[in-house]
């Protein structure tokens, strides 16, 4: 709430018209009734001469009254709606920041149900919440003190079954907070599920799971829906409460009122004004049930919101002016890693790391090539070095400097990745490359096309580059995606290029000659080359080896054959392979 609170106090000038409009609005509301009062107790007493000027009165100010209520409303409706909108960036920019430990925490589909419903149920209680808040005791305490200034008696008697409306709505207040959490917690649920279905449609199908989807998504569906069963329960048992005693209170005031008027007691156009008060303190009470809900939605919603405000993004440094330029030399330092934070502890009682004292040194300009089989820690040396994760012990240094004093912006600039399983945007294959430099022309676009090998697939796509290649490239094969991403890193420029197996789903004839072109492009910049393929990484100033997060070798490609450890097998085993594919 302390966050909401200074978005609050941020738009305290518009709020603070807003009530002002309101507490208008109230003002001019009461006089309705007085005015009615003096018209009626006029005509009793047979003055018909006032008549037209009291009507007019009566007009002016419910007309009046209209222009206070629109504004107050689009004033205060309007903020909130702002407040919804910085909240939105504020979460989105949070979003962008954290880790990848967050994610492996929380849905896809989850984040956005909290991007979307809650923000909605955020700006609700900001908006109309904050006017019905302000409103609803405003005519409280207008309607009762001049009901109390009409008659004492028949104002405490009216109030009976208000008093008991408020313990029952108190008594329904915790069990519409849980219940509305529980239902927004489902509606993420759901809406991860189909996120996650749909993004893996072909691996459902390909396994002819659908059938099983459908059941795990009907149970989820099930419990969303009786949980919004039973919170439309709760929230429809409040509007036949209040109404019970709204009724109640009209009821009485007309027995009671009714036999003070026979008695002589009270004027007809006290009980007149009377009534129409208390009829004022309908929609107020009508509304009191209503924000309950509204609100106890609204702190649900904060509360899964706060999740993801309190989650911890990797420390930065402030970015300084001119940026530093890299020369490229890259180094890990003793570096161990685990992606726990108390790292399991092995059969000898040792802990178990990802990464063990990993040391190796890439100068500027030079080509390193990590090898080894799927689960050696090959990917994990490089998000140390993108710090997408931290070392658990040891540095990772670029150009000498422990890349966790490096503002982010600046690491990451230094840095291009081309991944095994690319990510691309529903958008042009031109802009999927550019998508590191949207300022790229379309020289560089092209030339990073033709030396990623993607020369002849431009020729067969429709519209070349500037082809829609659909979400997540879908209108691409595995290797055409691969290299587009190659020529991403390509074009973002960087002084170290990373190819986390960038090439695995082409070829080796296609990967030896992108890796050609891509030596010649990419001339002084330090290059990183992970592979589970020994025969792409022969031309590497250093090759080092992994096993179980360790290195085990490490050397030039002819040293590395000639001491016949793994390098030298998975070095024999890829040839046979590439042997065996030409059959």
């Amino acid at each position: 709430m302390r966050r909401l609170l200074s978005y609050i106090r941020r738009f305290w000038l518009r709020y603070a018209f807003g009530v002002f409009c309101t507490f208008a609005t109230a003002s001019l509301a009461m006089a309705v009734p007085a005015l009615m009062r003096g018209a009626i107790n006029t005509i009793e007493r047979g003055r018909f001469e006032h008549l037209p000027r009291m009507a007019m009165e009566i007009c002016a100010v419910s007309a009046l009254m209209g222009v206070t209520r629109w504004l107050s409303r689009f004033i205060i409706f309007n903020t909130g709606r702002d407040v919804e909108y910085h909240l939105r960036n504020e979460l989105f920019a949070r979003l962008v920041e954290v880790g990848p430990r967050f994610y492996q925490q929380l849905k896809t589909g989850d984040l956005m149900s909290r991007m979307v419903n809650d923000l909605t149920a955020v700006r609700m209680m900001v908006g109309i919440g904050i006017l019905t808040l302000i409103n609803t005791p405003l005519y409280y305490i207008y309607a009762l003190a001049l009901m109390l200034s009409l008659n004492a008696r028949l104002t405490l008697a009216s109030l009976v079954p208000y008093a008991i409306l408020l313990a029952t709505i108190k008594m329904l207040t915790r069990s519409l907070l849980e219940t509305s959490l529980r239902v927004q917690q489902g509606l993420g649920a759901i809406e991860a599920k189909v996120q996650e279905s749909l993004s893996g449609i072909h691996v459902v199908k390909a396994y002819t799971l659908e059938e099983h989807e459908r059941q795990v998504f009907r149970a989820l569906n099930d419990s969303y829906n009786e949980q919004g069963l039973e919170l439309a329960r709760l929230r429809g048992a409040l509007m036949p409460i209040i109404r019970a005693a709204s009724a109640t209170a009209v009821m009485i005031v007309l027995i009671y009122g009714g036999s003070m008027v026979m008695s002589r007691q009270m004027a007809i156009g006290d009980l007149v004004a009377f009534m129409l008060y208390l009829g004022l303190l309908a929609w107020p009470t009508t509304g009191l049930g209503w924000i309950v809900s509204v609100f106890q939605r609204g702190r649900a919603a904060l509360k899964r919101l706060d999740e993801i405000f309190d989650a911890q993004p990797l420390p930065s440094v402030e970015p300084r002016e001119p940026r530093i330029q890299f020369a490229g030399a890259v180094e890990w330092d003793h570096v161990s890693f685990s992606y726990f934070d108390r790292p399991a502890n092995g059969a000898n009682g040792e802990p178990r790391y990802a990464l063990k004292d990993i040391g190796v040194k890439v100068p500027a300009g030079g080509k390193l090539a990590i090898v080894g089989r799927t689960g050696s820690g090959k990917s994990t040396m490089v998000k140390l070095l993108f710090r997408l994760i931290e070392p658990t012990i040891g540095r990772v240094l670029l150009d000498g400097h422990d890349v966790r004093g490096i503002p982010l912006s600046d690491l990451r600039q230094a840095i291009g990745l081309a991944q095994q399983e690319p990510t691309l945007f529903s958008n042009t294959m031109a802009r999927n490359i550019a998508f590191g430099r949207p300022g790229a022309s379309a020289a560089e676009i092209l030339n990073a096309a033709i030396t990623a090998g993607l020369e002849i697939d431009l020729a067969a796509l429709p519209r070349g580059l500037e082809t829609m290649i659909g979400e997540r490239g879908t209108a691409l094969s595995g290797g055409q995606k691969q290299r587009v991403a190659l020529a991403r890193a390509i074009t973002y420029d960087p002084a170290v290029i990373v190819l986390d197996d960038a090439l695995s789903s082409v070829d080796t004839e296609t990967e030896r000659a992108v890796l050609h072109h891509l030596g010649e492009a990419v001339g002084g910049r330090t290059t990183i080359v992970v592979a589970h393929r020994a025969s792409t990484v022969r031309d590497a100033d250093l090759i080092v080896v992994l096993e179980d997060g360790a290195i085990v070798e490490r050397g030039t490609h002819e040293q590395l054959m000639a001491e016949r450890g793994l390098y030298a097998e998975l070095f024999k085993r890829q040839l046979l392979e590439d042997e065996l594919a030409e059959y």
